[in-house]
């Protein structure tokens, strides 16, 4: 069997690769197994887990492999190509399963800090910081892996070096070329450490009102009100200003306009909306007031600021209030409408 195997020295390394695959295979699956049954219940390595489980079962059996080609005599023929081929896949299953591994962090560390909780403020911070830090992260390991793979072309190394013999035009040229990448890029790094904005935040932008759906390397994904996605560059919130309104807290308080006659009795008005703001989930009980801010030559512009637990909430709490105070001076006070609209019901009743 001995002299066989020595006559047919690829069949040897054949079965030697075909036993590697196999043991990776089971050892893969009973080592997942067992993890999978540890970490059952945290949530960290858990998604970890679930994240490299195919980048691992790739990874394994290519570091297994090459161990057994690197043993295969050199004056094997084709071995020399066979390694370099192993290798390059080797590099690019490694880097899948770091960037997996990265990827599985972040699901980990977002699921661990939800953002559907009442007071989601240092939530929607650890999100912001984990997303973008993460898909910087993932960036770099792909390049690092790109760069990898290409030097262990003997081709790509002659190119590398005709490069830096020409380091002083090209980087030039490549800084100009780049800048956008680079410019977004250090941006993200600053809005993960300083985070003027994080995930659900509530902004307006260029008179746009939307919520921070989604943070990449690049570019921010605004969720608008009618469904709409905006799409904004990373480097522009940091060199333009804009409006976040759940920048300290997720509260919120919204004003209401109400235009009545000069008549009008405000201390009834005082008591309806106390009615209305007590009998609204919305309402997070710190703040419900009436004032009298303006008047014009026919009308007394009323003021009604409600707060609620966040900016959703807080715009259906106005539209409830609104719809309230004028149906209560409807049915107790019609006289006390505008005179415009007082006036257009009396031209539009019948004469009798």
């Amino acid at each position: 069997m001995l002299e066989f195997f020595k006559s047919d020295p690829w069949l040897a390394a054949a079965l030697a690769a075909l036993l590697a695959v196999v043991t990776a295979f089971v050892a893969h699956r009973v080592a997942r197994s067992l993890l999978n049954r540890i970490f059952r219940h945290r949530t960290l390595p858990r998604a970890m887990l679930q994240a490299t489980e195919r980048a691992s079962a790739a990874a394994l059996p290519l570091a297994l492999l090459q161990a057994v080609w690197q043993a295969a005599p050199d004056d094997l023929r084709y071995i020399a190509s066979v390694r370099h081929a192993n290798a390059v896949l080797l590099i690019a299953a490694l880097t899948w399963l770091a960037i997996a591994l990265v990827r599985g962090l972040a699901n980990g560390v977002v699921e661990s800090h939800p953002v559907t909780v009442a007071d989601n403020l240092h939530a929607r911070r650890i999100q912001t910081q984990t997303n973008v830090l993460a898909r910087s992260a993932m960036v770099m390991l792909m390049i690092g892996g790109t760069a990898m793979a290409l030097l262990t072309f003997p081709g790509a190394r002659q190119v590398g070096a005709s490069l830096l013999a020409s380091a002083g035009v090209l980087g030039i040229v490549g800084g100009i070329a780049a800048r956008p990448v680079f410019s977004n890029l250090i941006a993200g790094l600053q809005i993960a450490l300083a985070q003027p904005i994080r995930m659900d935040d509530a902004l307006i932008v260029n008179n746009e009102f939307g919520r921070v759906e989604e943070i990449t390397g690049t570019y921010v994904v605004l969720k608008l009100w009618d469904e709409r996605r905006m799409i904004v560059p990373l480097q522009w919130f940091i060199e333009n200003p804009f409006q976040n309104w759940t920048r300290a807290t997720a509260d919120m308080h919204q004003s209401v306009f109400v235009y009545v006659h000069f008549a009008t009795p405000l201390q009834p008005l005082r008591e309806e909306l106390k009615r209305i703001v007590e009998a609204a989930p919305e309402w997070d009980g710190r703040t419900a007031s009436l004032v009298a801010i303006d008047s014009s030559e026919v009308t007394l512009k009323l003021r009604a600021l409600v707060s609620a637990r966040n900016s959703g909430q807080a715009s259906d709490l106005g539209c409830k209030v609104r719809e309230g105070l004028y149906a209560f001076l409807a049915r107790e006070y019609p006289q006390c409408l505008p005179r415009t609209t007082v006036a257009l019901q009396q031209q539009s009743a019948p004469q009798g």
